[in-house]
């Protein structure tokens, strides 16, 4: 019996076509969230134990009898912020590298901004944010995984708010668009200048002191996981609107 011919079985072999484009971009968040996952471990570790013996040098320099005591304290309050603030950017840089896992399900975009609004309003009244949503009754549904849109509402909601230090209004539109569903998040701060809006989405940016840098990076990695897309409109003291646009679902 002979085999197949060399054209049959190269017929019957798959090839780099066979392999979407999705698969690969799939293939390459995995590696990149395994390896944060790994790296976040190994600087944690360290990271506690060194905020653990902080505390513990605190109290043992709280009972010195030694005039320099309130500066060697202000110092070491000094490690400890330090300690915090890596502490947040390890967290943001997790959410970014694992921004493109999905678990999704058919769901009501207006539904999502009207839970998120419900958690985030004692914030925003607290900040003097005042929220005013307008969101369309008839939407079509859209696949969505609802843990990280809510994650990139409460980005984009951080970022608002950190636009409007004295207070201000913050509106969510949801309307129908062609075969979509867009949401409008606008703020009345003081907006953004052309030049910081070139480089807003590029990853560990930022404009404000402290700042990650991941929030917005983070919050156009998950749009784009979902097939969607996000853009910005601003002008320097007349605030920003951010437009996300998601695919409706196919019937099922």
């Amino acid at each position: 019996m002979t085999g197949p011919s060399p054209s049959a079985a190269a017929a019957q072999a798959p090839t780099a076509g066979d392999v979407s484009e999705k698969d690969r971009l799939l293939a390459q968040y995995a590696e990149v969230a395994s390896l944060a996952g790994g790296l976040a471990h190994e600087i944690r570790n360290p990271l506690s134990t060194i905020r653990m013996n902080l505390e513990l040098l605190g109290e043992d320099v709280e009972e010195l009898d030694d005039p320099r005591r309130q500066r060697m304290l202000r110092k070491i309050e000094r490690i400890q912020l330090e300690c915090g603030h890596l502490e947040e950017v390890l967290t943001a840089f997790l959410q970014f590298s694992r921004a493109g896992e999905l678990e999704t399900e058919i769901a009501d975009l207006g539904g999502v901004v009207k839970e998120f609004i419900a958690f985030y309003e004692p914030e925003a009244r607290r900040l003097g944010v005042e929220l005013s949503p307008h969101l369309d009754a008839d939407l079509p549904p859209v696949r969505l995984d609802r843990a990280l849109i809510r994650q990139v509402l409460m980005n984009l909601a951080l970022n608002a708010q950190q636009a409007m230090p004295d207070g201000g209004m913050l509106e969510l539109q949801a309307y129908r668009c062609e075969e979509a569903v867009c949401l409008d998040i606008i703020d009345s701060g003081c907006g953004i200048d052309p030049s910081a809006q070139q480089r807003m989405f590029q990853a560990f940016f930022s404009t404000k002191p402290g700042g990650s840098g991941l929030g917005l990076p983070t919050a156009r990695k998950i749009i784009e996981a979902h097939g969607g897309t996000i853009h910005c409109e601003s002008e320097p003291r007349r605030g920003s609107r951010f437009t996300i646009r998601l695919p409706a679902a196919a019937p099922e």
